[in-house]
């Protein structure tokens, strides 16, 4: 009787754990299962989505007309105006602009305007200047463009006649 006592005992502790077994192995299996799901996911996520699209930014200045120099035989009255100093927008540091320019006209008679106007004509150079970028100021497009700028802004004052070409005779960013 008591060697059927121990082999009931031993079947009863051995089916316990070749049950308790079975568990574990199915705990394992289904964690290693939900496992390779999230990794997969992941990888689906992360290689297989398609790329985001770039929109490419454009600068609204390259839009800006750029007056070609003429090469006429016929130089029009001269309008001297004199050295200016600006601050400009600058993120890093503090940066401005210091020219000074000459202002070509078409007609004889816009000298005496100009002359008239000249303190709306300096605000207005001031505020384009102003509102550069020290980025914008140091390529030629960039110069271009102001020259444009400061062309249809004068020319927008002037009545009798207009402003043909600007040169800058001094102009130094820093």
């Amino acid at each position: 009787m008591a060697k059927e006592d121990k082999k009931k005992e031993t079947n009863e502790e051995g089916s316990e754990e070749g049950g308790g077994g079975k568990k574990k192995l199915i705990i394992i299996i289904a964690a290693a299962v939900i496992l390779l799901l999230v990794i997969g996911g992941a990888a689906y996520f992360f290689l297989l989505k398609p790329d985001p699209v770039e929109e490419e930014v454009i600068d609204p200045g390259l839009a800006v007309p750029v007056p070609e120099i003429t090469q006429s035989t016929e130089i029009g009255p001269m309008v001297e105006i004199k050295e200016f100093i600006v601050n400009i927008i600058s993120e890093e540091d503090r940066h401005y602009v210091k020219a000074s320019l000459t202002l070509e006209l078409s007609k004889e008679e816009a000298l005496e305007e100009t002359n008239k106007r000249m303190p709306q004509i300096r605000d207005a150079i001031l505020l384009l200047v102003g509102n550069k970028t020290y980025e914008e100021l140091q390529d030629l497009q960039g110069k271009k463009q102001l020259k444009a700028e400061m062309l249809s802004k004068i020319n927008s004052f002037l009545q009798k006649g207009k402003v043909k070409a600007i040169y800058f005779t001094d102009f130094v960013v820093q």
